[in-house]
């Protein structure tokens, strides 16, 4: 096995505590060492830092399993290594990865960390449509993704295809949400190659991608083809693939292969884990939202502000659709949120305004017009 290191079709799982053991144990049974070879290589390591909340939380990557690919690569003589990552439009890259620890981890190890956020750009034509990319991507020889596997509010699940989306600038990221998401995040994969995915399946939210209510797995899971292993994430997360329309949009641009009766699946060790449940929060809450290209952040924060309201018993009273995204800019209407929803007769102004503003809002709006 170590050989030659796994193959395309092969997605090996590992379950456990030690999360920084068990990654080094994955990655000596996939036989990463080999698969990336030279060691003047630069290796690129991208988590998934979305916003400002510790891994514990369900949305960012578990600094252990970096640890864990940081000293496997160092104790087999990779030596040229960066971490890279940009968060959310709603969150400062900086502030999140001090949060998370991966400042500590660069000074711990001495790899660098990255900022996209303060990186420059340039245009690439990814398989037949033009994105703007992070410039750094052009430095990284091999890169190693490490995607948190949770829910989405608006692609139902996010992991290994969508974490490319932290190497592209917020204009960019602004753009993907009027575009509809699915058709360039599917490109972008076209245009950024990741050669290994190692993914957190240690506790991450099933229905936000912004974390609150962790549902812990205590699992890790390796792969090389990102859609086979999308797919593989949508199959645990009780999904279709076709309800997921990046994932088959990137096998027709030839970024990898979603059927998953080829897939060779493989726990190293005796325990597989129980299995993924099943959770479809976000989808009882939609029904209260009209949602047009809205972006990550903002949608993210309004998601989990009407949770807060549907446990209250308030949600209901709710007499009007909530507006919100980049499709209602220079619109009117009745409740809006966000700055694109400026015009509206009630609007809570930010870009994006956070979960507790929105919930305040909400709240009083629904006590105003609703009655106490």
């Amino acid at each position: 096995m170590e050989d030659h290191g796994m193959k395309k079709n092969q997605i090996y799982v590992k379950c456990g505590t030690d999360y920084k053991e068990m990654t080094k144990e994955l990655l000596r049974e996939s036989g990463l060492e080999q698969l990336i070879g030279d060691r003047k290589k630069l290796i690129g390591i991208k988590p998934n830092l979305v916003s400002g909340s510790e891994a514990s939380w369900g949305a960012t990557t578990h600094p252990e399993i970096v640890s864990g690919i940081i000293e496997y690569l160092k104790e087999r003589g990779f030596s040229h290594m960066a971490m890279l990552e940009g968060s959310w439009v709603g969150d400062r890259t900086a502030e999140v990865a001090e949060l998370c620890g991966y400042h500590a981890l660069s000074r711990e190890y001495g790899v660098p960390f990255w900022d996209m956020q303060k990186d420059k750009s340039f245009a690439r034509d990814c398989r037949g449509m033009k994105l703007n990319l992070c410039r750094s991507v052009e430095k990284i020889d091999y890169l190693i993704n490490v995607p948190v596997l949770k829910g989405h509010c608006q692609t139902k699940i996010t992991c290994a295809l969508k974490n490319m989306k932290g190497l592209i600038p917020n204009s960019e990221k602004r753009r993907f949400h009027s575009m509809g998401l699915h058709k360039p995040i599917a490109h972008l994969n076209a245009g950024i190659h990741q050669d290994f995915i190692v993914v957190d399946n240690i506790c991450g939210d099933l229905d936000f991608e912004d974390g609150g209510h962790p549902v812990v797995m205590n699992r890790i899971l390796t792969g090389r083809d990102p859609v086979l292993m999308d797919a593989y994430v949508c199959h645990m997360m009780h999904y279709e693939v076709s309800e997921v329309p990046y994932v088959t949009l990137a096998e027709s641009l030839g970024v990898g292969c979603a059927d998953l009766s080829r897939a060779d699946i493989r726990v190293c060790g005796e325990d597989g884990g129980r299995a993924v449940p099943k959770s479809r929060k976000v989808v009882e809450l939609m029904d209260a939202v009209e949602e047009v290209e809205s972006c990550s952040a903002c949608y993210g924060y309004l998601i989990p502000a009407l949770d807060m309201l549907k446990q209250e018993g308030l949600l209901d009273r709710l007499g009007t659709k909530i507006s919100i995204g980049q499709g209602f800019r220079g619109k009117t209407g009745e409740l809006g949120i966000g700055h694109c929803t400026r015009n509206f007769r009630c609007h809570l102004e930010g870009c994006p305004p956070m979960e507790g503003e929105i919930y305040s809002f909400l709240r009083n709006y629904i006590e105003e017009n609703a009655g106490s």
